[in-house]
């Protein structure tokens, strides 16, 4: 859970159908074959892929066996995808921080903690909300203490 998962589209002599291939298995040795929505019920990660894929509104069928995806592509759907295309690089960390808010800066890490202590420079580096966290934690565990 919670790795990158890399896809590669690959060519098809069909028009109007675009292949996938992933590097993971989602139907391990069998066929999954969606033909609209209300095919993909369930919890497999086949059935959600094609739940999300069918969304978009310009899939008309899924196809998935093992980790190659065949999508059928809904007519007049040309573009299924309109962010990622082949070609284009993907954006810079300095790029990505440019397209924050400027109301996310604001929320800026405290300099000290609830009970009016600087924070050392190890700790003002950690996620408000974990700290947060820890702190009630910590002053929970000394209250315990007597």
């Amino acid at each position: 859970m919670g790795q990158p998962v890399a896809v590669v589209q690959k060519p098809s002599a069909t028009p109007g159908r675009v292949r996938f291939e992933i590097n993971r298995s989602l139907t391990g040795q069998g066929h999954e074959r969606y033909s609209s929505v209300t095919a993909a019920t369930g919890v497999k990660p086949s059935d959600v892929l094609a739940q999300r894929l069918f969304a978009t509104g310009k899939v008309s069928a899924v196809h998935v066996y093992s980790n190659v995806i065949t999508v059928d592509v809904a007519d007049g759907a040309s573009n299924l995808y309109q962010y990622w295309k082949p070609g284009m690089a993907p954006k810079s960390t300095e790029e990505l921080l440019a397209m924050v808010p400027k109301s996310a800066e604001s929320a800026a890490q405290p300099t000290a903690d609830a009970s009016g202590t600087p924070l050392s420079a190890a700790a003002s580096k950690i996620p408000v909300l974990l700290l947060v966290r820890s702190q009630a934690a910590l002053a929970k565990a000394k209250a315990n203490k007597g």
